[in-house]
């Protein structure tokens, strides 16, 4: 390292003899370099991405990001969760393949991802060859090992759609409390659970029919059996002889203890046909539940990576594997991470998962988020906002301290943080002190000299690494703004813009050195950033003229002549009125409304959350608004409308009408004509900038992401008017 420069007596102390002895000695450093693989769970093709989702994505990549910059080997896999009934009759709705479905989710996903700079080594699909193989292979394993058991269920029958109603497809009176339309599993009014055929007057959620019990043999995995029992107890405490770190965190582990003094029970893990999944092998009609594949999904993802790269598969999940492996996920679905997922790995001859980190979920300026305050954010409608992504990662990082808590996104505190932290403490570094590099220098820089604020960055390195590898991101940035805060002290002591003014050798190699040294403090606040900020960093490399930052760059120095490239604005503030034109843009008229709750991702529960029942009309009220059945003759896009799609509609007259529908989102246009739908029809004609709208069709939604426009039985006709 160059330590010549002022000040370096000053400093000769213990601190400086280390700098000068050897290299900081970096968290993880002269260590055998680690195989890691790292998944976050998948999210589930029926919406959208938004805000609530990322926090465990950009956690994740975060964590990647910072283990590939201490050099190990890392891959980061995830996949799309693509079977159960929701995106079967989602597509049916549509009136496309669920395949054609969630080929247009996995893009609209993979653009979010990419949005936010979430950096998957592969970013797959459930429904894939690789993962159907090693499904049905875990299955034969767990049968052969006696851990299958068939036995009849009687649960609810549509006889209207012919299929066998999911829980959250069965609603009907609560049996405790009384309160009405519930789901077929709990109550949210009193929070009662219970059996779907329990429910008062059920009715299906699907069709409206009243269901019809029946009798249909299921599978079961055997979570009740000893060997189970006795696995999972030990696993989930971190007791086994051969683990080495707790699997759990403290508060996970404590909830598994809650679980197993309830009891285990058996789990199911079949769906009867009609359902899209992959079929159980020699067991025609039987398909898997969505469950059983999506963790699978992990390892079908990642077998894609391996083809392509040319890694050895086996070596990261045999049983005897010395790898790593990692899974984040959200508390939600613990349960089926932390009991399920080991204990089919296990008997299934695979190696279990090393450590499982659970994270809390996001409130939305202190509450869940909201459709209504346009608190239920899209990551496509925040970018669209032209809001910076690498902005989102640090205020979510400055949250994350690696436990199960919620975490709270106020939009006030994120706008005055990022431009307090990034804008004002770090950026401005560089900002207050490159200028002059350029003007009196010709962009080249002197010697760095060992100044106190300088040392005490690069010290801070093990901490800042045990931070991150921790999780605890909330820690690492608090400490890099504290040292930012302790650089800004040190250029306003030199305060290089009144040496700039002085005349003189000396005053001109002051200001030199003091430039210089300010841009050394800014590379290495820059290497401790880069796993937030990759974007940014990236910038600034680009900026300092210097190969890309790993770990060990703290380490490197500047040297005399070093050129850096000419300043350019690296981040800018937030303007408050973006965050206000970004809430705008989401609210949506729910009123009456119900907030939505945190995102759970048992895939079949991605029901919308059902408004309350508006205020009670009368007969001849509900008869004033003319209802007909209407033929979709043709569909197209309009040209500088973001949500609209203009129909030409059928309703038996002798002209179509044209009706400008805010659907745009949701529907491809070419497979919406020939349709038929519902329109009202003696709605008042409305002016818009695009035309004139002579109706309005009728769609369903709820608090999640997703619309559905109304179809009539087959049989109806143009024109029909709906009584």
């Amino acid at each position: 390292m160059n330590l010549c420069g002022r000040d370096f007596n000053q400093f000769a102390a213990t601190p400086l003899d280390l700098l000068k002895s050897a290299p900081l000695q970096l968290f993880g450093n002269n260590m055998t370099p680690r195989k890691i693989l790292v998944t976050s769970a998948l999210p589930y093709a029926n919406g959208s991405i938004h805000l609530g989702h990322l926090v465990e994505y950009i956690q994740t990549d975060i964590w990647v990001r910072f283990q590939k910059m201490q050099g190990h080997e890392v891959h980061y896999v995830c996949a799309d969760d693509t079977h159960g009934t929701p995106i079967m009759l989602r597509a049916q709705n549509e009136g496309i393949t669920p395949e054609q479905l969630i080929d247009r989710v996995w893009h609209e996903h993979k653009a979010d991802f990419d949005g936010f700079n979430i950096e998957f080594d592969h970013y797959g699909s459930t429904n894939s060859e690789e993962t159907k193989k090693f499904a049905q292979d875990i299955y034969r394993k767990l049968k052969a090992n006696d851990l299958i058991e068939v036995k009849p269920v009687e649960q609810f029958f549509d006889p209207v759609k012919e299929m066998f109603l999911p829980d959250r497809f069965i609603k009907g009176e609560c049996p405790k409390c009384h309160a009405k339309d519930q789901y077929g599993d709990n109550c949210e009014a009193c929070g009662a659970t219970y059996a779907p055929i329990e429910l008062i007057n059920p009715y299906s959620a699907v069709s409206g029919a009243q269901p019809e019990r029946r009798s249909s043999e299921h599978y079961f995995f055997k979570l009740s059996d000893a060997r189970c029992q006795e696995f999972l107890h030990g696993w989930t405490q971190g007791t086994l002889a051969d683990q080495s770190t707790a699997p759990l965190q403290q508060e996970a582990a404590n909830k598994m203890r809650e679980w197993f003094e309830a009891g285990l029970s058996n789990w199911d893990i079949s769906r009867d046909a009609p359902y899209f999944g992959f079929e159980i092998p020699d067991a025609p009609g039987k398909f898997f539940y969505v469950w059983l594949d999506a963790p699978v999904g992990y390892m079908g993802s990642f077998k894609k990576l391996c083809s392509q790269k040319g890694i050895d598969f086996d070596a990261y999940w045999n049983a005897d594997s010395k790898t790593e492996l990692y899974h984040f996920i959200g508390k939600d679905i613990l349960y089926f991470h932390s009991l399920f997922w080991p204990a089919m790995l296990k008997f299934s001859g695979l190696r279990t998962p090393t450590q499982i980190f659970a994270h809390g979920f996001l409130t939305v300026n202190g509450e869940k988020m909201s459709k209504s305050r346009g608190t239920f954010i899209t990551a496509d409608s925040y970018l669209k906002q032209g809001l910076n992504p690498e902005y989102l990662r640090y205020y979510y990082a400055a949250k994350l301290n690696g436990t199960m808590e919620d975490i709270d996104l106020n939009l006030e505190d994120f706008t005055a943080r990022v431009n307090s932290d990034l804008v004002g403490k770090y950026i401005n570094i560089a900002s207050r002190c490159a200028g002059f590099i350029t003007k009196h220098f010709d962009g080249q820089l002197s010697s760095i000299s060992n100044t106190g604020a300088l040392i005490a960055i690069k010290e801070s390195a093990p901490v800042i690494a045990k931070a991150y590898e921790e999780r605890d991101f909330g820690r690492a940035l608090r400490e890099i703004m504290r040292l930012a805060d302790h650089a800004n002290a040190d250029i306003a002591v030199a305060a290089p813009w009144a040496r700039a003014k002085q005349e003189g050798h000396g005053a001109r190699a002051e200001l030199h050195l003091d430039c210089s040294g300010a841009l050394e403090m800014f590379r290495l606040l820059t290497l401790y950033l880069k796993p937030v900020l990759p974007e940014l960093a990236k910038a600034v490399e680009s900026f300092l003229n210097i190969p890309e930052l790993s770990w060990d760059s703290v380490n490197d120095t500047f040297t005399a002549g070093h050129q850096i490239n000419a300043y350019q604005h690296l981040a800018t503030r937030i303007d408050p009125k973006l965050i206000e034109a970004m809430t705008e843009a989401n609210k949506q008229n729910l009123a009456p409304t119900i907030d939505s709750h945190s995102p759970s991702r048992h895939a079949e529960a991605k029901q919308s959350v059902i408004a309350p029942i508006a205020e009670t009309i009368s007969i001849d009220e509900f008869s004033k608004v003319d209802l007909r059945v209407a033929k979709i003759v043709n569909a197209e896009h309009v040209e500088g409308a973001e949500k609209l799609l203009k129909l030409t509609l059928d309703i038996g007259e002798a002209n179509p009408r044209t009706v400008f529908a805010g659907i745009k989102s949701a529907y491809d246009p070419a497979k919406l004509v020939g349709r038929m739908t519902v329109m009202v029809a003696n709605l008042a004609p409305r002016k818009m900038k695009f035309g004139l709208s002579e109706g309005m069709v009728l769609a369903a939604s709820g608090d999640t992401p997703g619309l559905f426009i109304l179809s009539p039985d087959v049989g109806s006709q143009p024109g029909m008017r709906i009584k």
